[in-house]
């Protein structure tokens, strides 16, 4: 099959366009024909190296992390999916590769495709909208009345995660700059801060919740927007102990996160303010509700462009260009 691969780890680097056997289709998975991906800024840290301590993938590897498809073929345990459903899905950290003709995904991490969303549509959403959901339903337990600060809300997580706030009935403020300040308040964002003429951290106060998805400047200026007790969960790093823990690194790895997350762990320490790494993981029921969600109006995708699948190295570039507004779509089919 057609896919787009790495061979070496390497920063900036073109994938090649080239041919990879199809997968194999596990008792328990599905055989996914893909009909749209998506491209997010992990495709490009994977391709770079940046992942390769804590996701060892083996080389040559399809990148792609969000799939959108037509199911094919089942294995032999597999009774919620039948051939001819549409679905998306995250596939499993370690088992990506949606920038290709066909993926084979363990039917746990798939999801029926919401029906009022085109196969690039719903492409966009699975590893974005899984990020916003563990980071603000699972990990902040985020409750009507509360109060969360949303950075970057023009991207991917955050155009879906102010949407997912305003349905949990929360306050919501964001950061963007100012040709994306229409846009976030179209999504339902109550406070919007143009980080290009004002500091959030000294127009936001008392918040209970803060989801971090840029740099460490912006990380330690948001413990002055949280109260005692609030909570600050950064997607972009440091990964801390506990993270190192869950997913059961060696000795050494786990002193590597003990170290990087020192700092801000001890800062948030004197605050009185939890703070947590999230790596967001691929989950078909939690998919599903969110495939509800969708289909009731309550979150709805933003898509900046769609390429054709011959030019997925100019959707990665434009990715990397950091000024998309919400997604970056392929179709594949």
């Amino acid at each position: 099959m057609k896919a787009f691969l790495i061979d070496r780890y390497k920063k900036g680097s073109a994938l090649r366009l080239g041919q990879s056997p199809e997968p194999q289709l596990r008792e328990n998975d599905v055989m996914v024909e893909i009909h749209a991906a998506s491209v997010n800024p992990l495709d490009a840290k994977i391709r770079d190296g940046e992942f390769k301590l804590i996701l060892p993938y083996r080389l040559p590897l399809v990148l792609g992390n969000d799939v959108a498809g037509i199911v094919v073929r089942l294995g032999a345990n597999v009774r919620q999916f039948k051939p001819g459903d549409a679905v998306y899905a995250r596939p499993g950290q370690d088992r990506i590769g949606t920038f290709a003709e066909y993926i084979a995904i363990d039917a746990a991490n798939v999801a029926l495709k919401p029906a009022n969303l085109s196969m690039e549509e719903a492409a966009s959403i699975p590893l974005v909208a899984l990020t916003a959901w563990q980071a603000l339903v699972e990990r902040a337990k985020l409750q009507k009345g509360q109060r969360v600060l949303i950075h970057a809300g023009s991207g991917g997580v955050g155009t879906i995660a102010i949407q997912l706030a305003k349905h949990l009935g929360a306050h919501v403020a964001t950061t963007v700059s100012t040709a994306n300040i229409d846009l976030v308040k179209s999504l339902g964002a109550d406070v919007v801060v143009d980080y290009r003429k004002d500091d959030f951290e000294k127009v936001l106060k008392g918040y209970d919740v803060a989801l971090n998805s840029l740099g460490k400047d912006t990380l330690e200026k948001s413990l002055a927007v949280l109260k005692p007790g609030g909570k600050l969960i950064s997607i972009s790093g440091p990964p801390d102990p506990d993270f190192a823990r869950e997913n059961g690194f060696g000795w050494l790895l786990r002193q590597v996160m003990r170290f990087l997350s020192f700092g801000i762990r001890r800062k948030s320490k004197r605050r009185g303010i939890d703070y947590s790494f999230l790596l967001m993981t691929a989950n078909g029921a939690q998919l599903g509700k969110i495939t509800s969600l969708i289909e009731a109006g309550a979150i709805r995708p933003v898509i900046d462009r769609a390429f054709p699948f011959e030019k997925t190295n100019e959707a990665l570039d434009y990715v990397e260009t950091g000024r998309v507004k919400g997604k970056v779509v392929i179709a594949v089919k």
